[in-house]
């Protein structure tokens, strides 16, 4: 989240990882679990429904741009391309931590759920948030992604749960209005332009990673069912692992992203990345309502490719997670 969507199929797993398939662990939300389905504050958990990009056609059109349909979701990336972002002295590409990313998902009982990650620069914040407020849409989260930056960002995760997504989809766009947030655009999956050896990538860190806009990245998802209140939440949807890869050139890269993790996974995780040579950013929450309750900590590194990847597979293999490309931050 930070982490971005890619088309959502499942990828061949790297035969050594050491994880359940995503098919199996994924099975009650795919095919259905109403029968047994938990309760959440005492109601009846509700599934997600498949619907069809025409089903968002009045969606899209408030939202004044292009969205597409990632397995449950129509989704709606805005990269901030017209911002110039430094970090460590490093300019960061939009596809590494700089994407708006706007997500709906039907219900079983004809409601919509809203979960998205905006990316504001400081003086937009405010602004941001008080038409989001005018407009009951939840800010579930605010903070950042990267270390200490030029110019100061911020990321907004976003929530709003009922039966209207098209006066949802009105007020994130009166939202973005007070930004400088280009248009909406649909996902770019380029392989020519990742300078890495991203065989050797897919082989370190344990699962076939995707090419998104000159940034290569591999993605993982929780392997248990996921609810935010009495929702099941789609997989991929607010609860992936991510790393994500820059290429600096002769091998190296920039590597940002977030692991996924409960309380009892956390510490292990942070000892993990300092000792895969990652520096810490950010621990937080995605959504106020999710079961189990999950943290998100964020973390940058830079090096050879492989070899962090390597190191950072100690990190993902102390989480609960299956390979899966194409999730949603």
């Amino acid at each position: 989240m930070t982490d971005d969507p890619q088309q959502h199929t499942h990828r061949p797993l790297i035969p050594s990882r050491r994880r359940v398939l995503a098919t199996a662990a994924l099975a009650p939300v795919l095919t259905g679990a109403a029968a047994g389905a938990p309760r959440a504050a005492g109601r009846q958990t509700v599934e997600p429904v498949m619907t069809r990009l025409a089903d968002w056609t009045d969606v899209g059109r408030a939202l004044r741009g292009p969205g597409e349909m990632k397995r449950f979701m129509y989704h709606t990336g805005m990269p901030r391309r017209d911002l110039k972002v430094y970090s460590q002295g490093i300019r960061i590409k939009p596809a590494l931590a700089l994407g708006t990313h706007l997500s709906f998902v039907r219900y079983a009982d004809g409601s919509s759920l809203l979960m998205g990650d905006a990316v504001v620069t400081e003086p937009e914040l405010q602004p941001f948030s008080d038409t989001l407020q005018k407009h009951d849409i939840r800010q579930t989260a605010i903070h950042k992604h990267l270390l200490a930056q030029k110019p100061d960002i911020w990321w907004v995760h976003l929530h709003a749960h009922g039966h209207d997504p098209v006066a949802v989809a009105h007020g994130l766009r009166a939202a973005l209005d007070r930004t400088a947030t280009p248009p909406p655009t649909t996902t770019s999956t380029s392989v020519d332009s990742i300078d890495l050896d991203t065989a050797a990538v897919d082989k370190a860190i344990g699962v076939k990673g995707v090419a998104d806009d000159g940034v290569y990245k591999s993605t993982f998802v929780r392997a248990e069912t996921i609810t935010d209140g009495h929702l099941i939440l789609p997989p991929g949807l607010g609860a992936t692992t991510s790393v994500n890869y820059q290429p600096l050139g002769q091998g190296r890269a920039a590597i940002n992203g977030d692991i996924v993790t409960t309380a009892a996974e956390l510490q292990g995780v942070l000892v993990a990345l300092r000792r895969a040579g990652a520096d810490l950013v950010e621990v937080h929450h995605h959504n106020l309502t999710d079961e189990p309750r999950l943290f998100f900590v964020h973390y940058w590194a830079v090096g050879d490719a492989v070899q962090l990847a390597r190191r950072l597979r100690t990190a993902v293999d102390a989480t609960h997670v299956v390979p899966m490309a194409g999730a949603i931050d």
